[in-house]
């Protein structure tokens, strides 16, 4: 009990509790606009189901994780692939899609699954996977359940694994030239999609317009995103007005905000209530809480990054640490790419801020996920405590 507790990460859980925090306060205020009682009172689902996240979250912490990963990590991979697919058969479409399956999201479940899957395989076979082979195992790992998350479809989630993957093959030392060079491509590919992009804005004739974006693989929401990114005046009183009012509600914010509660933009419904309390929360917290808020809550994401970090570094086990690697390069991705759209830096796609967005089953999630990445710090250390 002793060095469980002088080995637990408290400053992972103070600043995730923290976080967790500004996400009830908000998220109260953001529902406080809506005339559903279940919507107003959203704030308390958060606070119940963080609770419950906690509480699981110390109880994977107890649990030696290498244990976990002997079990659990590839049938609990296959399992969320048998999910993914049951809930593109016999999930709830909504907004036109199919990503519920009865009260939980399964593509959250994947993430987290695929990422223990991972730590197990390359851990455990460092050694003869730093090649191409290596590369291909993790195609076989990271690339079905992305292509099950593209096909509900839900282009945001399914991309936010990439990251994930490169963090974690790159800290596995897998094909690490090979990688580099695709990441390079990636660039290239993504910087050509956006020149495409701009060269059909620049278009006077909408024929000629739409002959250009034709050429792009994506659905028609897809390319209003991308069209909105490149020239948020494209359509400023549709699909581009969430990124407009969310802009202006984080410029109004100034130094101290206007005060919990009295966001205009949110009050007035220029920030749609559909979005407040979920992928655009920042910008209720920036206009509400200003600078000093909006700073104070990446200075806490920075101290959920930083002590992960360390805690990867202290860790004396190549699954341990691939493990904290992969929740970290995940939750990262989710925050700046949320914050990043937020303010115009990113094209818009849906992604949820950690611990502050209302969704139930990625709140659960990502404390089970610090649950992993406190178990590595309690266990993935050789040396005890009391003998350095």
């Amino acid at each position: 009990m002793k060095n469980f507790l002088l080995r637990f990460n408290w400053i992972l859980l103070l600043c995730a509790m923290a976080l967790i925090g500004f996400g009830i306060v908000f998220i109260g205020s953001a529902g406080s606009t809506r005339t559903v009682a279940a919507l107003q009172n959203a704030w308390r689902a958060h606070a119940l189901t963080a609770a419950f996240g906690l509480g699981l979250m110390f109880l994977l912490a107890t649990v030696d994780y290498r244990k976990l990963l002997d079990w659990a990590a590839i049938p609990g991979h296959l399992l969320s692939l048998i999910l993914l697919v049951i809930v593109l058969v016999f999930g709830a479409k909504i907004y036109g899609g199919r990503r519920w399956l009865w009260f939980f999201q399964p593509s959250e479940v994947a993430k987290l699954a695929v990422i223990v899957c991972a730590a197990h395989v390359f851990g455990c076979f460092s050694d003869r996977l730093a090649n191409f082979k290596g590369f291909l195992i993790g195609l076989l790992i990271f690339v079905p359940p992305a292509v099950l998350i593209l096909a509900e479809p839900d282009l945001g989630t399914a991309l936010v694994l990439a990251p994930t993957a490169l963090a974690m093959l790159l800290a596995a030392r897998i094909w690490t030239k090979g990688l580099v060079t695709m990441l390079i491509l990636a660039l290239l590919a993504a910087g050509m999609v956006l020149g495409t992009v701009q060269a059909a804005e620049r278009q006077v004739d909408p024929e000629a317009k739409a002959r250009i974006l034709a050429r792009l693989p994506f659905r028609p929401h897809q390319i209003s995103r991308l069209r909105t990114f490149v020239n948020p005046d494209s359509d400023p009183y549709g699909s581009g007005w969430n990124l407009r009012q969310a802009m202006i509600s984080i410029g109004s914010g100034s130094l101290w905000g206007k005060g919990v509660g009295h966001g205009e933009q949110k009050f007035l419904g220029y920030l749609p209530p559909s979005v407040s309390m979920n992928d655009f929360i920042f910008s209720v917290l920036a206009e509400e809480a200003g600078f000093v808020g909006s700073f104070s809550v990446l200075l806490l994401f920075l101290g959920v990054f930083a002590s992960s970090a360390f805690t990867a570094i202290r860790c004396t086990d190549d699954r341990g640490r691939l493990l904290v690697i992969g929740v970290t390069a995940l939750l990262f991705s989710h925050m700046y790419i949320n914050v990043a759209m937020s303010i115009g830096l990113m094209p818009i796609t849906g992604l949820p801020l950690p611990f502050i967005s209302a969704g139930k089953t990625f709140l659960v999630t990502t404390l089970a996920a610090l649950g992993l990445v406190q178990s590595v710090a309690v266990h993935g250390r050789e040396i005890d405590i009391q003998d350095q």
